[in-house]
């Protein structure tokens, strides 16, 4: 029982904190991108949450289970990411002084290509936080037992939480906007990261220490399985992520090289649009590479251990790839009573991160871009400030219930058999064959200034050729030849043969997308001056530095370390109150303490901060 009241509470506190900071909020410009007066400890948390989602906790930490170190590849493919936005890419973001991605896309390749990505961004985005949300649901689902509490309200148990993450996510967010969408971010990383330090520090303990974890992989024979890069040739299965299969060194330099560029684009830039000033900016970047690089060294050492020792309970979770519940056993064999309810905690708070991300950068394209579009097709006047900031509530309103109702769809479906199935991964095939095509124009599109408005369009079209012929190829084996396969470069055949790795995808895709993207070049002369203008103001634009004073004005950020601070020293006091607990022993109280501890006290040092400040 005291694991729901855990939740719950914490899901109350957001909903609070979105209450809060709506007193943040006063026009477009606070409710989208805080005003420009993020701090940088507050716009890296953020930037950092929403980084990654539940995955972490259940694929990811599936893959360690399976493949032990070698998952570390994907999340060190961020930390380079968020090291060129801090050495390069992050001052340049801020510098764009925009409200939303589209708005870039608009000045630098026109209105058409414009609508083309505020649209296909609205929909994935869509999906794919409503993917999230059935994906967790149905994991924690499998975890605790909600059947009483969802039969009560007429509800399955998936249902059920899709329901109230959902409503929790969509209440705070649609209140706070951007403001408590950061605030959240940062109060979810604070407690998120005692408690996986904890269970990782219970975990080695249970095995004996760091030297006996190696020991043991050692003894089990699998020390060459669960080597960082595998040596090439040898195939470790991974059922449900075939993108994953095969983590030798090629396959590490094809996930550096895809985070890099899907991470340096106009769309990636939104995350930094609310932060004070380009220097700023680049500290938040720093902060966001840090947390990540502090995260890998715990995040995984929990499923490597529950390989070792609790592999039969794993495998016998009643999860489609019982591999992916390796942490929550990991957690559930050390935590003491009600820390099992902040692990949970935890896996939400990665998800529900990158959703409010989402649902307020969505609403904001909405309200800036795609309305707006159609004002002045129609040849009406744009809305006021104050009426777009209303806008903005009932887009965020609107899309944050359509997400849940998708959310319910796909649980529905799934409840019918392999139907509900077929739409998961046909909205993961779609994601995989148009993510890394859309973001190299947006990406070259911030160095190369010579190219045609147009340009974005050839690339992203012909980087979905190879994508759609690898798809075909895979879907139907018949579509081509033998003959026609083996009278193809060795390189070409697998393109059309359906083996295409993971690998080759990203390579293929990077280098038609920029080839298609270089070759517009020529025609640079054929463009009209106002191009030329436009194109010329925006890259002034972005390596102008930002003059806070004469452009934002006052800051507050007194007021965001003691407000943040306050709530982040609440948690603290919250969860303390796990101590009282009659049936935990000494160590289940040093553990209660330890995340207590830290959380209090990193909330009453941004109180002092704020103080002294």
């Amino acid at each position: 029982m005291i694991e729901y009241i855990v939740i719950a509470g914490y899901l109350a506190f957001l909903i609070a904190m979105g209450l809060v900071f709506r007193s943040f909020n006063s026009n477009v410009s606070d409710y989208f991108r805080s005003g420009c007066k993020g701090t940088w400890w507050l716009v890296g948390a953020s930037a950092f949450m929403g980084a990654f989602s539940a995955w972490t906790f259940t694929g990811a930490a599936g893959s360690a289970f399976e493949s032990g170190w070698s998952i570390l590849i994907i999340f060190l493919g961020n930390v380079v990411a968020f090291g060129v936005h801090a050495l390069l890419l992050a001052p340049w973001f801020r510098q764009l002084r925009a409200v939303t991605a589209p708005e870039v896309i608009r000045k630098r390749f026109g209105p058409g290509t414009q609508q083309v990505y505020a649209w296909l961004y609205a929909v994935l985005g869509m999906l794919q936080a409503a993917v999230w949300l059935w994906s967790l649901a149905v994991f924690i689902s499998t975890v605790f037992d909600w059947t009483d509490l969802a039969s009560s309200l007429g509800m399955g148990e998936v249902q059920f939480v899709i329901a109230v993450v959902g409503i929790v996510v969509l209440t705070y967010s649609v209140s706070g906007g951007s403001w408590a969408v950061m605030a959240t971010d940062v109060i979810q990383s604070i407690v998120l990261f005692p408690l996986t330090i904890l269970v990782a520090f219970l975990c080695l303990r249970e095995i004996g220490g760091v030297s006996e974890l190696f020991q043991r992989i050692d003894d089990a024979d699998l020390t060459h399985h669960f080597a960082l890069i595998s040596p090439p040739g040898e195939i470790q299965p991974q059922e449900d992520h075939p993108d994953f299969w095969k983590y030798t060194m090629i396959f590490a330099w094809a996930t550096i090289i895809y985070k890099v560029v899907t991470f340096s684009t106009i769309d990636v830039a939104q995350k930094y649009f609310g932060v004070k000033d380009g220097r700023e900016a680049r500290k938040a970047a720093l902060l966001a590479g840090g947390l990540m690089v502090f995260g890998m060294c715990f995040w995984f050492i929990p499923p490597i251990v529950a390989r070792l020792l609790w592999s039969d309970d794993v495998m016998a979770m009643q999860l489609s790839k019982p591999a992916e519940g390796a942490y929550a056993v990991a957690g559930l064999k050390v935590l003491p009573a009600g820390m099992v309810g902040l692990m949970i905690v935890s896996m939400l708070s990665a998800t529900m991160s990158s959703m409010d991300s989402g649902l307020n950068k969505n609403a904001a394209v909405f309200t800036r871009d795609i309305i707006p579009f159609f004002h002045r097709i129609t040849g009406k006047s744009e809305f006021s400030d104050k009426a777009s900031f209303i806008i903005g509530q009932i887009t965020s309103t609107i899309l944050g219930i359509t997400i849940i109702g998708i959310a319910l769809y796909f649980d529905h479906k799934s409840s019918k058999g392999n139907g509900g199935k077929g739409v998961f991964e046909m909205m993961l095939d779609i994601g995989a064959m148009l993510s890394l095509p859309m973001a190299v124009p947006l990406a070259l599109g911030l160095f190369i200034r010579r190219v045609p408005t147009w340009s974005a369009a050839v690339s992203v079209t012909a980087g979905v050729i190879p994508s759609v012929i690898a798809y075909i190829a895979a879907r139907e084996s018949r579509v081509f030849s033998e003959s026609f396969v083996d009278a193809l470069p060795g390189f070409l055949a697998p393109l059309f043969d359906g083996g295409w790795p993971y690998h080759l995808k990203v390579f293929i895709n990077l280098s038609v997308g920029a080839a298609a993207f270089l070759l517009t070049m020529p025609f640079w002369p054929k463009v009209t001056q106002a191009t030329r203008q436009r194109t010329t103001d925006l890259f002034e634009t972005m390596h102008k530095p930002v003059d806070f004073a004469a452009e934002v004005g006052e800051a507050n950020d007194t007021k965001q370390l003691a407000v943040i601070g306050g709530f982040t020293a609440a948690v603290g006091g919250g969860i303390a109150l796990l101590l009282l607990i009659p049936s935990h022993t000494w160590g289940d109280r040093l553990s209660v303490l330890f995340v207590s501890a830290a959380v209090s006290l990193t909330g009453c040092g941004l109180i002092w901060a704020g103080k002294r400040s």
